[in-house]
């Protein structure tokens, strides 16, 4: 298995230098997430790779991570929180969906998705980043009503997990589903693939409460859901100022 995805990871470097990119100072953790959500083909490996690194180049600004004050609108309604560590040492990110409206700018709301997905996976980081650091996700539905409906945003943060954020996600748990979200769920689908949706987790009863609670583990899990902890909205995290710009530039950087 270790010959295979060395010689895997060999073919994936070439491959970066054939489409004219580079993959120096990204170590095997990084690019091993590439290989796996490519079924470790390196051809198609590299060209989600290279397309990581021209989507990042023109999305996140030089200096490395999207600050509060560019998605202050989005995080002002309180709606996204960030917990942790779980009992893997994984952040716990909590959505209060109910609290969110479809966005009117589109290009604002993508760079808020950055900021969270950024700012989530480098509170896991210790030190230095690894490149293999994963998010648990909880989002809570309860309370929503039809004007917090949002097909749109909902895809769009899950292709973002899914082109921009391979192999991030560790397990993504879904509370209190009512009746009316559920076709937009069966239509939001169709646009995941395979992996991501092994890693979702509709919790409707008592066995999946026990696995939810197992994974996250008291003390990182809201009281709102059975745990210790209290909630702490996004912007009231703090996190060193060197840890979101490194997922940005390569691990030497």
């Amino acid at each position: 298995m270790e010959e295979s995805q060395e010689l895997a990871l060999t073919q994936l470097r070439k491959s970066v230098e054939n489409l004219s990119s580079s993959t120096e100072g990204y170590e095997k953790p990084t690019l091993m997430r590439f290989l796996i959500a490519r079924s470790m083909n390196p051809n198609k490996a590299a060209k989600m790779f290279v397309d990581w690194q021209k989507w990042r180049a023109s999305m996140v600004p030089p200096s490395g991570f999207i600050p509060d004050s560019e998605v202050k609108d989005e995080l002002e309604t309180r709606k996204m929180f960030l917990q942790g560590p779980t009992k893997y040492g994984q952040p716990l990110v909590v959505c209060k969906a109910s609290k969110h409206f479809p966005a009117k700018d589109q290009l604002l709301f993508k760079k808020f998705l950055v900021h969270v997905l950024d700012k989530s996976i480098a509170s896991a980081v210790q030190g230095k980043e690894v490149g293999d650091e994963k998010v648990v996700c909880l989002i809570d539905l309860q309370n929503i009503t039809y004007k917090n409906l949002d097909a749109r945003g909902t895809i769009t943060g899950f292709q973002f997990l899914q082109a921009y954020y391979p192999e991030r996600l560790s397990k993504c748990y879904i509370l209190h589903m009512p009746g009316i979200f559920v076709t937009l769920w069966r239509f939001v689908c169709r646009f995941l693939d395979k992996p991501t949706k092994e890693k979702i987790v509709i919790v409707t009863d008592s066995e999946e409460q026990r696995k939810l609670e197992e994974k996250v583990e008291l003390d990182a899990l809201p009281e709102e859901y059975g745990g210790l902890a209290k909630l702490t909205a996004f912007q009231d995290v703090l996190l060193p100022l060197a840890a979101p710009r490194m997922l940005t530039t390569n691990n030497n950087a």
